[in-house]
């Protein structure tokens, strides 16, 4: 009888699993970066924090967690053979993806109308780069769970899935430490 490997009870792909860890790691340096500049310049980060719109970051957050929350829901009814209603989960997990960029375009706009951009601030840069770089990754995943919901295999929903919730988590971090953290 041979061992079972770690990997094998993973769920998806190993290469869906290398992907979503080296982009949590790349997330996870800009975000250590983030904390190092701004404890050099905490009330200057603090003011420029004020110019953002909490709520419609709040807003954003419930909206890829709903998405998320439909991702998932689609995977099992896949699994469970139910094709169109998880055809229909991964469309309204895109929609919602729609959703979460219009939003965000919205914020950059009133930024831009502002005067606010990239080399404002330093924490401007960070914020641009940071969530312009999510907002990249959830383009990314809307275009994907559309794919999937055509090629809808249950491995293929897997990872799309997957890589969604990764997208989900990235911004349950970026938010709190780029909207929130005084």
């Amino acid at each position: 009888m041979s061992e079972k490997s770690a990997f094998e009870d993973l769920p998806g792909e190993l290469l869906m699993w290398i992907l979503i860890i080296s982009e949590v790691a790349v997330f996870g340096a800009g975000l250590l970066v983030f904390l190092a500049v701004r404890a050099i310049d905490v009330a200057g980060f603090a003011e420029a924090q004020d110019m953002l719109n909490r709520t419609a970051a709040g807003i954003n957050t419930v909206i890829l967690i709903t998405s998320g929350f439909l991702a998932a829901l689609a995977m099992q009814l896949r699994k469970a053979g139910q094709r169109g209603k998880a055809r229909m989960a991964l469309f309204g997990a895109s929609g919602l993806g729609v959703a979460f960029l219009w939003i965000k375009i919205a914020e950059y706009a009133d930024k831009a109308a502002l005067g606010i951009v990239w080399d404002t601030h330093a924490f401007f840069n960070f914020y641009y780069m940071l969530t312009g770089f999510h907002a990249a990754h959830v383009a990314a995943g809307v275009v994907l769970l559309l794919l999937v919901s055509w090629r809808d295999s249950p491995s293929n929903i897997e990872d799309a899935t997957m890589f969604w919730h990764m997208v989900d988590l990235v911004w349950v971090l970026l938010f709190p430490v780029i909207y929130l953290l005084q």
